[in-house]
């Protein structure tokens, strides 16, 4: 959500900053709402005050026997009365045009955001590790996965395309996973443990931007609820309509959860495997922030992200995101790439992005700053996967495989495997 006086303030560098992610130019006809609605409401406020001046002024001329004067006074506090309404309700109806359209624009990119239209654009930052050399051609995990009890059939049978059914050994790996990365975040990056609701209501995907714009990105309930598409949602609006005090911050929470996604516009795409479902599992990071800390603690998400794939020897490497390929709610994004040897690629395996106060704007989520009783200011938000889980398996799979189709484990999986410290094919 944006600031109008921001806006009115700084037109021209609205209207460049949101040119940068491929926008159409919209701070004239904003201001145009606004101007509207503004006139409107002295309108009112004007005649509001004449109202009350004309009231008290009957009683003074009926005191003073003036009928007449109290008659032309009753006639155009009458006059009043029934035209407010009518102002009242343009007022509202153009006050609700222009926070409807604030809401569909996305965020402003931050000044270091590299201009570009999508992914080709982007900035490669730093690499980790070096890719493994194979005697062998290696496979992708959809052609290893099935003998080690990654069941894609049976999941559709029930489900449809995008849903695998886990059995055994990969079922086993998946929890163990996540298990690590939760116990990771927690014990050695200090975000607190969450277990949030997975249904939600409209004011909580507002909250964080996907509403009204991209409904069709999830999946709504018979009641009218929404299935989140990730813990963002419900970690994030933990704090909506809150005013906390400055010392709360940062708060950094975690959890691991499940996560339901329509992929709506996705047809074709990573159609094979675990890449891209309907349903998966991610451990997310979220911090609310002092705006004046939000940048340090991006680096911090970005790092806590990062420990995952180093103790795993996973191969990746940060890209900074162009503003043509950031997520909406985000003002900057970093993505971490995994090294998949199948695919013989890197693939995008968390998405760690600043949001300012985009979102705190829109939760009305704010924090006293300290020393001042009164005065209130915006918190920033930050959300990142801490990791995908079912993108790390991927990874995992692709990067341990060998020759006779068994997997070996990552040596800081053992303890959560129960000391299996390898995948047999079924």
């Amino acid at each position: 959500m944006h600031d109008i006086k921001y806006i009115r303030e700084n037109p021209d560098a609205f209207d460049a900053a949101l040119a940068k992610r491929g926008a159409d130019a919209v701070a004239q006809d904003l201001l145009a709402l606004d101007e509207q609605g503004r006139a409107l409401k002295t309108e009112l406020q004007n005649g509001q005050a004449r109202r009350n001046e004309a009231s008290k002024a009957i009683g003074k001329a009926k005191g003073q026997g003036d009928e007449e004067t109290a008659q032309a006074l009753m006639a155009e506090v009458a006059a009043l009365k029934s035209k407010m309404p009518d102002l009242e309700e343009q007022e509202r109806a153009l006050s609700g045009r222009l926070q409807n359209a604030l809401a569909i624009l996305p965020n402003l990119p931050a000044d270091d955001v590299p201009v570009g239209a999508d992914e080709e654009d982007n900035v490669e930052t730093g690499r980790w590790g070096e890719p493994r050399h194979f005697a062998f051609d290696p496979k992708e995990h959809s052609d290893i996965g099935p003998a080690l009890g990654l069941d894609f059939e049976t999941a559709a049978e029930m489900s449809g395309a995008r849903f695998a059914f886990l059995r055994g050994p990969m079922a086993k790996l998946q929890r163990a996973l996540g298990q690590f990365m939760l116990d990771q975040q927690t014990t050695v990056n200090g975000y607190e443990e969450c277990a949030p609701p997975l249904l939600v209501r409209d004011e909580a995907v507002f909250g964080v931007g996907q509403l009204p714009k991209f409904a069709e990105d999830m999946f709504q309930t018979t009641d009218g609820r929404w299935l989140i598409p990730t813990a963002e949602v419900s970690l994030t609006n933990s704090v909506r309509g809150q005013i906390l005090d400055e010392a709360q911050l940062p708060i950094r929470l975690t959890a691991l959860t499940p996560c339901f996604r329509s992929e709506a516009g996705s047809a074709g795409r990573d159609t094979k495997g675990l890449i891209r479902q309907h349903q998966f599992e991610k451990v997310e990071l979220v911090t609310i922030a002092h705006p004046d800390k939000s940048a340090e603690e991006h680096e911090r998400m970005v790092g806590a992200a990062e420990s995952i794939l180093r103790a795993l020897e996973l191969p990746y490497r940060k890209m900074l995101l162009c503003a043509g390929d950031m997520g909406a709610a985000a003002r900057k994004t970093f993505d971490l790439e995994v090294w998949l040897p199948g695919q013989d690629s890197y693939r995008e395996i968390s998405s760690i992005s600043n949001c300012g106060e985009f979102q705190g704007r829109r939760m009305n989520a704010r924090f006293r700053p300290e020393g001042e009783e009164k005065g209130t200011r915006f918190v920033h938000t930050l959300n990142g996967s801490g990791l995908a889980v079912g993108r790390t398996l991927v990874a995992i799979v692709e990067n341990y495989q060998q020759a006779d189709g068994s997997v070996t484990i990552p040596p800081v999986l053992i303890p959560y495997m129960g000391g299996i410290d390898k995948l047999e094919p079924m």
